[in-house]
């Protein structure tokens, strides 16, 4: 007799790399909503070498282009439901290459544009929801967005506008939530702004700007023109650094009736400069580096991962070198004055593993907007991480069912 009792190879073993191991379950936590699967995952973390970029990006995007591959086969032979749903993970994937790849590099556009394609093929096929790809004009440029709804609601109705954060895409916030949105009846209108993953697509040289309101008006002006908003249930959603955004846009926009930051960014300089442990806006000239030095410094003085992330930053923040990008992010803040004028409904999340300044910035956020209200995830939970990704279900009852009371 066997001594052990054995039902296949497929492991629960992530990344020692803590950065790592959340992207791995960030990817796993879609599945919730059709953008991956479990094992796949687990069997592609076995390739994908501990905190090395380039061995995550070879993976997922051979993994991609196999799931594709499948979608557009699956929809030669005219299954429309198996091919929406190879296609949504497929995206998924892609953006997963897309994430590790470096700015500079051109198949981080190549990746990203996969991803949308993918995204795009997957609504085609849906008899649920209707897509519209949207090119949002916005200062001499045009910003992509998507806008959704129920494909049997006709009409007003309740809309939802989510923007993303700093490596969020649109295709992304669909299956994170986007979705769960539009199960509730939402109209939904996914959008983003310069320096964001998908206007880089197209924009590669428009850098993050801290005036979010500007770009919060122009999407609050596009739903408005069309004849599927109700202006009286018009709510805001924003993920990560879109906490910042979009309590910007909420800050400055009185047309926005509902809030929901995810987690509140009042102060991104602050929020920055707590992940790396100091401020690099005061370091010595004589350590500042700039783009360009990055590829000379050794591993064992910047793993590659820490390197990348540093070139992603200063390109697409426009600072120069990593000190100049820093001093930049004073700008990007929300002022207690700001914060005290805004009459919408808002609600605060927050995971209670994110850190000690998310959490703080939560509180002010909370004890600065009159009547906001608030819910922190636990460990119990499974959800204490950034934006949730382990229990996106979870996170989609508290903030949707808060909406639906809000906006009844």
């Amino acid at each position: 007799m066997a001594d052990r009792l054995e039902r296949g190879r497929t492991r629960v073993i992530g990344f020692a790399d803590a950065e790592m191991d959340f992207q791995l379950i960030r990817q796993m936590g879609v599945a919730r909503y059709g953008g991956a699967a479990v094992g796949e995952c687990l069997a592609l973390a076995r390739d994908i070498e501990n905190a090395e970029p380039s061995s995550w990006v070879a993976a997922f995007a051979a993994a991609a282009a196999r799931q594709q591959a499948d979608a557009e086969a699956r929809a030669a032979r005219s299954h429309a439901v198996s091919a929406r749903d190879r296609y949504l993970v497929a995206c998924n994937s892609w953006r997963a290459a897309e994430y590790y790849t470096p700015v500079g590099d051109a198949r981080h556009a190549r990746f990203g544009l996969a991803s949308r394609a993918c995204f795009e093929a997957a609504m085609r096929l849906s008899a649920e929801w209707a897509c519209e790809a949207v090119m949002l004009p916005f200062a001499g440029i045009s910003l992509p967005a998507f806008h959704l709804r129920p494909a049997t609601e006709q009409g007003p109705g309740k809309t939802l506008l989510i923007i993303s954060g700093y490596d969020g895409t649109l295709e992304e916030t669909f299956l994170s939530q986007g979705r769960a949105a539009l199960e509730r009846g939402y109209r939904v209108f996914l959008f983003s702004g310069p320096g964001q993953m998908d206007a880089m697509r197209f924009h590669p040289e428009q850098p993050f700007i801290p005036e979010f309101e500007q770009v919060g008006v122009a999407a609050v002006d596009h739903v408005l023109a069309r004849g599927d908003t109700d202006p009286g249930r018009i709510a805001l959603m924003g993920i990560s650094f879109g906490g910042y955004f979009a309590t910007r846009i909420a800050a400055y926009e009185p047309r926005i009736r509902a809030l929901v930051a995810n987690s509140p960014i009042i102060d991104l300089h602050a929020y920055m400069t707590s992940f790396v442990g100091f401020d690099p806006a005061d370091m010595p000239d004589s350590d500042d580096f700039r783009v360009g030095d990055l590829d000379h410094i050794p591993d064992s003085e910047m793993p590659p991962q820490i390197r990348e992330m540093s070139r992603n930053l200063m390109l697409r923040f426009g600072g120069g070198s990593f000190k100049e990008t820093y001093r930049r992010l004073h700008a990007y803040r929300i002022d207690g004055e700001r914060l005290a004028g805004m009459r919408c409904a808002a609600l605060g999340l927050v995971g209670s593993g994110e850190g000690a300044e998310p959490v703080a910035q939560y509180e002010r956020f909370l004890a600065g907007v009159a009547g906001a209200a608030g819910h922190v995830f636990t460990a119990e939970d499974g959800a204490e991480g950034h934006c949730q990704a382990g229990n996106l279900a979870l996170s989609a009852a508290v903030a949707l069912d808060w909406l639906d009371e809000v906006l009844a």
